[in-house]
């Protein structure tokens, strides 16, 4: 996990809830070390966030009690053209005009492709 994404206050316009990683741990049905591999290996990206500061990510990175299996290549693209990872929380939260919707949502509904494609178009 990277020490140079500070809380954010702007990431709350976006995200309508947000996941400790114990809460993710919970969520998932597993023990907070894989969490915490979870998101070092970026399955999920996490922020500082809230009042105490603590390693969050965003729950809508859930879907029926698993990661949305497409996110990972998402956010590994997204690395991959410079995004911190506050921004890739916020471009996945975000209306994209070309998809209709925001990235995350179209990746819930099955759209991985479009949703690269889009992503890829930002190298």
């Amino acid at each position: 996990m990277s020490t140079t994404t500070p809380d954010d206050p702007g990431l709350d316009a976006l995200v309508d809830e947000w996941l400790t990683l114990p809460d993710l741990a919970d969520a998932l049905g597993i023990d907070f070390g894989r969490a915490r591999r979870l998101v070092r290996d970026r399955h999920v990206v996490a922020v500082k966030h809230g009042d105490r500061s603590v390693w969050q990510v965003p729950a809508g990175f859930l879907q029926d009690g698993e990661i949305i299996a497409t996110l990972r290549g998402t956010i590994v693209l997204l690395t991959d053209a410079g995004f911190k990872d506050p921004e890739i929380i916020e471009w996945l939260h975000e209306h994209e005009d070309s998809l209709g919707m925001a990235p995350l949502e179209a990746l819930r509904q099955g759209q991985r492709a479009q949703v690269r494609r889009v992503a890829q178009a930002l190298f």
